[in-house]
């Protein structure tokens, strides 16, 4: 038990990614679901820096001429949380112009309603 909470913040990132995750099946609204992509983004970004985070050390920038590797955190987690963060953006800005496009079309956010009407459209 002790060590769940030593790793707190790796359980709140599993937690986040469930309900992203659950979010993202269950819901049938599009908002919804990019909603619940995002937190499942989110929740993989506090897993990274959580991970690459080490308690004493300090941040990689050499400012007194000590290169000593075992005294500063790793920055690639650092660096992959800011790259997928604009990678994020782009991807959520990208299925929500999607979505206004679907909506102006079906007039319906509902993913089932917007099968069935491209259905309808595709036999006539």
């Amino acid at each position: 038990m002790s060590e769940l909470f030593a790793n707190y913040l790796a359980v709140v990132a599993m937690v986040l990614f469930g309900i992203g995750f659950g979010n993202l099946l269950l819901q049938k609204n599009l908002i919804k679901k990019i909603i619940g992509l995002n937190i499942m983004d989110t929740a993989v970004y506090l897993f990274l820096a959580s991970m690459g985070y080490i308690s004493g050390r300090l941040a990689p920038i050499i400012t007194d001429g000590d290169t000593d590797a075992r005294k500063y955190v790793n920055p690639i987690p650092s660096g992959l949380v800011l790259t997928g963060i604009v990678v994020s953006v782009s991807v959520t800005a990208l299925m929500l112009a999607l979505t206004i496009r679907l909506y102006r079309r079906y007039r319906t956010l509902d993913i089932d309603e917007i099968t069935l009407l491209a259905r309808q459209e595709h036999n006539e």
